[in-house]
């Protein structure tokens, strides 16, 4: 294996020259040599987007900081998947596309400088923008025709400013990503999406929490997944599994399966470990287990809704800490994200008929979970009158309440659709053959609210 630095390539780290036609030829050197290493030393290396190849070893030293350019139309457009769905995209600052054996290392951060993109967001809001406006968009909205009718989770669609992501694996193999720090993203920080046999191991990934879309890991449709010691504190969900979002999902049909998360810490985000909201081609075996997700608004949070698709079953989430959170336990079929028709079929309380993206959800065990101070509520378990939650084990744990709070019940999740609740119960609602055994909820007035 060949061993380079950037400087072999013209590369200069003194934040101000912009490297990435440096990068360009180092990864082409590799690729012809048949792989290698592409070594950072300490200082700043400015540059915009970063192709990967087969057989590489990216490595940051410490002191090393891989800083990202802002100016959008530096980043072409990119096929993938935004939001659950199949499109092109703003190029991920860090991608590997199609690669086998790929290894991002070391101890220096990657900066995605997001708050240029984070106020870009805002001022498009701001400004009322409700189509595409700027060239980049007109592009994207040009090889996405099918764009308006595409579902999104909040994140820009309808106006085509579909930021990218901090680091984007795309249908690889053998891929480790490993000790850095990643922070600032613009959208999503760390998103394998189509990917077999991926580690992601001491990773410190740091956004802040008013930063929009800026989930921590967004393992999607992938499968042989590790995710061991990392700590996230982001502006929305921190590790999350994802598997398509409704029709394109289903047609796409790669679930995401056989995925361990151990031993990770999770602060500051809208979800500690996160199933959803895009289930359409399922999630199945899933461990987690001796994680702390204390300080994030909900602890364990499995989410979707009708349209979405998907089955998510056997899961085991065991001996994790959520102390002050809105709700550590929150399972809701009735998520709102993207849709403004509150009266919208899909948050009826009336049985609707079974679908393909009728989503399910089945065979959770939750065992030896704590959680102190729980603002909102003790836990938050609603399914669908015509798809109940089924086969849910919750055993040998500890909540309490925080009954001096003034946070509502009803903020236990992000739904529409459902009765007013004002005690900070365990609430339980269309679920069938749910087993709660050992189970201590001290705080509230009724423990349990059965609906």
């Amino acid at each position: 294996m060949v061993e380079v630095n950037l400087r072999d390539f013209g590369g200069k780290n003194d934040g101000l020259f912009d490297n990435t036609e440096s990068f360009k030829k180092a990864f082409e050197h590799i690729s012809k040599s048949g792989g290698g290493k592409l070594v950072l030393d300490s200082g700043t290396w400015l540059t915009a987007c970063i192709d990967l190849v087969d057989g590489s070893v990216l490595e940051l030293k410490e002191g090393a900081e891989l800083s990202f350019l802002t100016e959008p139309s530096l980043y072409p457009p990119a096929f993938t998947r935004w939001e659950g769905v199949e499109c092109y995209a703003l190029h991920p600052l860090i991608r590997a596309n199609d690669c086998k054996n790929v290894t991002v290392t070391g101890k220096g951060v990657i900066n995605g400088n997001g708050s240029a993109w984070w106020e870009l967001k805002k001022a498009k809001k701001e400004a009322g923008q409700t189509e595409p406006k700027e060239p980049y968009e007109l592009e994207l909205a040009r090889l996405n025709p099918d764009y308006k009718s595409q579902p999104g989770g909040g994140g820009g669609r309808e106006i085509q400013f579909l930021r990218p992501c901090l680091v984007e694996f795309v249908n690889c193999s053998h891929v480790v990503l490993e000790g850095v720090t990643l922070k600032n993203s613009p959208f999503w920080t760390v998103h394998p999406l189509y990917t077999d046999d991926l580690l992601l191991k001491d990773l410190f990934i740091e956004n802040p929490y008013t930063a929009p879309n800026t989930d921590g890991i967004d393992v999607d449709s992938c499968t042989n997944v590790k995710i061991l010691n990392c700590s996230v504190s982001v502006g929305d969900d921190g590790i999350c599994l994802k598997s398509g979002s409704g029709p394109d999902g289903i047609r796409v049909n790669r679930p995401t399966s056989d995925v361990l998360i151990k031993d990770c810490k999770v602060r500051f985000s809208h979800g500690g470990i996160v199933f959803g909201s895009e289930t359409a081609a399922g999630i199945h075996n899933v461990l987690a287990e001796n994680c702390d997700l204390s300080g994030t608004d909900r602890g364990i949070r499995i989410k979707s809704r009708r349209g979405r698709g998907g089955v998510l079953s056997e899961i085991t989430l065991k001996n994790l800490t959520m102390d002050d959170t809105l709700c550590p336990i929150a399972i809701n079929m009735y998520y709102k994200c993207g849709v403004t028709d509150v009266n919208s079929p899909l948050f009826s309380l009336e049985k609707q008929p079974v679908t393909s993206a009728t989503p399910k959800i089945c065979n959770v065990k939750i065992i030896g979970c704590k959680g102190r101070g729980c603002k909102a509520s003790a836990g938050f378990i609603v399914g669908l009158p015509e798809m109940p939650v089924e086969n849910l084990e919750i055993r040998d744990c500890h909540f309490t309440t925080d009954e001096s709070s003034g946070r509502s019940p009803m903020e236990s999740e992000m739904f529409y659709g459902l009765p007013e609740v004002s005690v900070k119960s365990f609430r339980v609602r269309n679920s069938a053959n749910a087993k709660f055994e050992n189970v201590i909820i001290e705080g509230p007035k009724e423990t349990f609210i059965y609906e």
